[in-house]
């Protein structure tokens, strides 16, 4: 059973089944669902998804293949010249930064786990430049462990549709998770972001052709 909100409270069943309708439409429509970001492996998933913050997948997507044909794997990032990666994923923005954290977070899986990927939030929230929202997005990609990753899409469709009230990441993430079902997790994060994306966008939402809309409180009160 999903324990309490972030505030303490728990949800009714009636709230609780709201949510769990919520999950089963958006199982419907994205029946399998995976991260858009291009990767072969856990470190490539962790890296790219590092290289996404403020960014398109695409602009990932476009300098990754270049990235890892250069360096393959986490011993040769590591070892770097750091304008030499600055160069490559220039155009993802913030590029600098960028090149500092997967330079020294593929560093510190050499040194401190052999080069592998740890399958444990609490491990991969101590490498340079992942945060909770990296560390869940593998989580549950690479590994299918339950978690949930809260990024603008995920926080934007579970407030308009009252899942939370929340804005912060970790509390929104711990209200997601009193109200639905621990197997649902582990898809969640990216049913949800892809819905933002193709249907409940930040400016005006697709209200008319969202199949959310019958059990959503936001559903027509946008301009």
């Amino acid at each position: 059973m999903p324990g309490p909100r972030s505030d303490g409270t728990t949800p009714t069943p009636a709230e609780r089944g709201k949510a769990r309708a919520v999950v089963r439409r958006l199982e419907e429509r994205y029946p399998e669902i995976h991260t858009a970001l291009d990767y072969e492996n856990p470190w490539q998933l962790l890296v790219v998804t590092v290289m996404s913050a403020q960014t398109t997948d695409e602009n990932v997507n476009g300098v990754a293949p270049l990235l890892f044909e250069e360096y393959p794997e986490p011993t040769d990032l590591a070892e770097a010249n750091p304008e030499d990666v600055e160069q490559i994923i220039f155009s993802t923005g913030f590029y600098r930064q960028k090149t500092k954290s997967i330079i020294a977070l593929s560093n510190a899986l050499v040194e401190e786990h052999d080069g592998v990927v740890p399958d444990d939030r609490d491990l991969l929230v101590k490498l340079p430049g992942v945060g909770r929202k990296t560390a869940n997005v593998v989580l549950a990609e690479a590994w299918g462990r339950p978690a949930i990753a809260v990024d603008t899409h995920v926080n934007r469709v579970s407030n308009r549709l009252e899942l939370t009230t929340e804005k912060d990441p970790v509390k929104i993430e711990k209200d997601l998770e009193s109200l639905i079902p621990k197997k649902s997790w582990p898809g969640l994060s990216m049913r949800m972001i892809q819905f933002g994306r193709d249907v409940c966008i930040a400016r005006s939402p697709r209200c008319g052709i969202c199949e959310l809309a019958p059990i959503c409180p936001s559903a027509g009160t946008f301009d």
